[in-house]
């Protein structure tokens, strides 16, 4: 598979683009070094009126001011201004907490979470079975509403995740509203270490040989787990194979771009067009897995597991379930400063391999199938009461 040399995060992810530089001053002094040549991004009357709001600052205000803390509120105010809820400035600490998840193991509670760009609504996608927040009684579905008091609905996801997460023993205070109870539940979880589990498998149907792969995002460790179910379900004779990806947020885009490519054959699998209309295409070699597919997929399928979706889809090589994908179709970059703080820019769209975008519009599926309205509120659903499994399965006994 042909590798960009930029390791992209989707979903929740990864360069810079040069623009200006918030430098920190003498007591409450700082000012912006304009860096950028366009002189586009920060102007010279920004940053007298930034000069001018220090000198107030330190004339009046009241309390002590933690230097620190205003120059980080400037990074994270200047991305904020780009009304792109994917563009983000992390301070160094944040950062770290984040690439701690992306390898699948850390020291946190153990849930999988995933936010709404449009309402900021944060929601357990999974809480991890054996893991504190399951323990403590985190249930699949809970919606994120305080955390260590604050309120969290509209914060950027990962600096959520990074409060969520410290110290192995340390406690952590969360509320999350459960809409089964229509009430508020108050939790004090204990931090231990997460080895996160992103795929599950197991043979479906014995009979007819028909494996099932669920897979809960896309981080480094998926590809080991991924490659693991898939060799261990062709030695039992897997003949065809289901691909869950519903409610999967996404991940890093090289996880799932080497995914593709060892279950389809030698063609284009994704491509991306930036701001300067540069493309960069992610291949594939021969090899593929010779059997029947279906993806199962929902609204809150995003990003890279839309990649996924969009290129079986556009191979004709399986066939599509469930309900059209959220429609992220925009690639992150992230780059770590020189102080450990990083930047995250929505950096260009990507295009399945037929070319099409599905940003704001997502994947419509080959069979659409809503989840039962009673299953809608049950916290755990057997393989038989789920009827897009279901419908999955009908697909695959169609075609053989």
């Amino acid at each position: 598979m042909k590798k960009n040399k930029n390791r992209f995060l989707l979903g929740f992810f990864f360069g810079m683009l040069a623009m200006a530089v918030v430098v920190g001053g003498v007591g409450t002094g700082l000012y912006f070094a304009n860096q950028n040549t366009s002189g586009k991004t920060i102007s010279e009357k920004t940053s007298q009126k930034l000069d001018y709001i220090n000198k107030l600052i330190d004339a009046k205000f009241l309390n002590k001011v933690n230097e620190s803390d205003l120059e980080d509120g400037i990074y994270k105010g200047l991305l904020e201004g780009l009304n792109d809820p994917y563009s983000v400035y992390y301070t160094a600490e944040e950062y770290r907490k984040m690439m701690e998840q992306t390898s699948g193991t850390y020291s946190g509670i153990g849930a999988l979470v995933s936010q709404n760009a449009e309402t900021g609504i944060i929601t357990v996608v999974k809480a991890f079975a054996d893991a504190p927040a399951a323990k403590a009684g985190v249930k699949n579905g809970d919606i994120i509403y305080k955390v260590k008091g604050k309120e969290v609905t509209g914060v950027d996801i990962n600096n959520v995740v990074t409060e969520m997460k410290g110290e192995k023993g340390t406690t952590v205070d969360i509320t999350v509203y459960r809409e089964s109870e229509k009430k508020y539940i108050d939790f004090t979880i204990t931090r231990d270490q997460v080895n996160e589990p992103t795929v599950e498998y197991k043979m479906l149907d014995k009979k007819k040989k028909i494996g099932y792969i669920q897979i809960s995002q896309f981080e480094e460790v998926t590809y080991v787990q991924f490659t693991k179910a898939l060799d261990d379900l062709k030695k039992q004779g897997m003949k065809a194979v289901i691909f869950d990806v519903r409610s999967n947020p996404g991940g890093l885009y090289e996880t799932v771009c080497k995914m593709l490519d060892g279950i389809l054959p030698e063609g284009n699998l994704v491509s991306t067009k930036d701001k300067y209309g540069n493309e960069e295409k992610q291949t594939s070699d021969s090899k593929c897995l010779d059997m029947p597919m279906v993806v199962l997929q929902n609204k809150d399928s995003a990003s890279a597991s839309e990649i996924f979706a969009g290129a079986v889809k556009d191979y004709g090589l399986g066939t599509i379930v469930g309900t059209t994908t959220y429609g992220k179709g925009v690639v992150q970059s992230i780059r770590q400063l020189s102080d450990g703080s990083a930047v995250k820019l929505t950096i260009a769209n990507y295009y399945t391999p037929k070319g099409n975008s599905i940003n704001k519009t997502g994947i419509r599926p080959d069979v659409e199938v809503e989840l039962s309205p009673e299953l809608l509120n049950q916290e755990e659903i057997t393989h038989e009461e789920d009827n897009q499994l279901q419908a999955a399965l009908n697909s695959l006994n169609t075609k053989n």
